[in-house]
């Protein structure tokens, strides 16, 4: 789309919400699976052979295979999308990238759980030019994981 002289139309996204510290999304679920678990342990080189085997699994405790450690982003997934789709957050889907992350695992996540996913904002801070959104996601099937991944909203330069 061009304006009337030419110029191209760009949209323009309402500025970040700085009121969005304390809020509260609404839990997302993710249904673990067993394939999905074998996969990400190909992708992440995990070759321990509960990412792979059942029965090894089984005879480790577990009622399946277990997901490498890096899988808890997957299953936070779901609440991160619900946050940058919300439109009155002011967040620019393109102009995100992510900034940090901390998980803490209280247990192993295993195949065939429905872990939900609830995601709170904990603080809005401006850094050269940018707002850095710190959150925290608390993922409940007997406490699972939390994690508190910082979202970085680049500002465009004017």
């Amino acid at each position: 789309m061009v304006s009337a002289v030419g110029w191209p139309v760009v949209s323009v996204m309402p500025p970040l919400n700085l009121n969005l510290a304390g809020r509260v999304f609404p839990p997302g679920t993710y249904l673990i699976g067993r394939e999905k678990a074998r996969e990400c342990a190909r992708a992440v080189r995990a070759t321990n052979s509960l990412h792979h085997d059942v029965e090894a699994s089984r005879a480790a405790g577990f009622t399946d295979v277990i997901e490498p450690t890096t899988f808890a982003t997957v299953v936070q997934s779901p609440s991160v999308t619900q946050l940058v789709e919300t439109p009155d957050t002011g967040l620019d889907p393109h102009r995100i990238f992510h900034g940090s992350e901390k998980i803490e695992y209280c247990r192993p996540i295993v195949a065939g759980e429905e872990l939900s996913t609830t995601l709170t904002i904990t603080d809005v801070t401006e850094r050269a030019g940018s707002s850095i959104l710190s959150t925290i996601a608390r993922s409940e099937m007997r406490a699972a994981t939390w994690s508190s991944p910082s979202l970085v909203a680049a500002t465009p330069r004017r």
